[in-house]
């Protein structure tokens, strides 16, 4: 018989945070596989836990991978932890996840802090629906393309951000989204020096052109204004079409989703796709 794989939280932060949940499935699985062993032990440390830590990280090998597995398959026990935060976000801890599930092994999840949703829930902005983007490329025409598909997003946005990037980032932000967009930044969430600014993309360029990044930022910008069908342009219901069938519509399908909420005829827009 198999074991299971935990998916643990921990805190993203303040190690007051951590639930006694978490701290019993630590101290009960047999190994954890961290992303920074470091990281880790310095939390284990703290509450005196003492576990064997496999690192698993962006370039850890697939052999890796595989010996995690097959010690599931052999019947232990494995907690997987992300260096702060739900694992498996934007985190290589969801090839892990994908193995198990391809594997029929168990996959348990122990819930802790979320930057993403801790940042929305501050931001001061709507908290009705969000999207979350993680980091955007770093390749320009790569990031281009990205933040182009988003200009017409209605929904809140989050993405992360370093410091040592956050003003290059800004700038395409404001020049693809202008400068008017209202913006939260969320600095060192449940730290000693953790900070919430609440400015325009234009205010945010201008802020850190004048002050020193420092930390690590989760960034949560308003989604566009809902436009009726009378103001939608021609590209922006194709935006939409396109956004249909990468999640799957068939293309007469997603045409005639959209031709019915923007007053686009559906042909008009087929039209568009050759």
């Amino acid at each position: 018989m198999s074991g299971t794989l935990y998916v643990i939280g921990t805190p993203i932060g303040n190690l007051g945070d951590v639930t006694l949940r978490q701290l019993d499935t630590l101290s009960e699985v047999d190994f954890i596989c961290a992303e920074d062993t470091r990281v880790t032990l310095k939390l284990l440390n703290h509450f005196d836990i003492k576990k064997p830590l496999v690192s698993f990280h962006e370039h850890s090998p697939a052999a890796d991978a595989r010996k995690i597995i097959d010690r599931l398959l052999a019947g232990e026990s494995c907690g997987v932890v992300t260096d702060a935060g739900m694992p498996c976000i934007s985190d290589p801890g969801e090839v892990l996840v994908k193995l198990c599930s391809e594997n029929d092994i168990d996959i348990r999840v122990v819930p802790g802090p979320s930057a993403v949703v801790s940042a929305v829930a501050v931001s001061g902005l709507s908290t009705r629906r969000f999207t979350f983007e993680g980091f955007l490329p770093v390749p320009k025409k790569e990031r281009s393309e990205r933040l182009g598909n988003l200009r017409g997003e209605t929904a809140v946005m989050v993405f992360y951000e370093a410091p040592h990037k956050l003003r290059s980032t800004l700038s395409d932000l404001a020049e693809a989204f202008g400068g008017d967009r209202r913006i939260a930044l969320c600095r060192e969430l449940t730290k000693i020096h953790e900070e919430v600014l609440r400015l325009t993309l234009a205010e945010a360029v201008e802020y850190y052109n004048n002050n020193e990044p420092r930390g690590e930022f989760v960034l949560v910008i308003e989604g566009a204004r809902e436009s009726s069908g009378a103001e939608m342009t021609i590209e922006q219901a194709m935006e939409q079409v396109n956004k249909l069938i990468e999640m799957g519509e068939k293309p007469t399908d997603a045409c005639k989703a959209v031709a019915k909420e923007t007053g686009f005829r559906k042909s008009e827009l087929y039209s568009q796709l050759r």
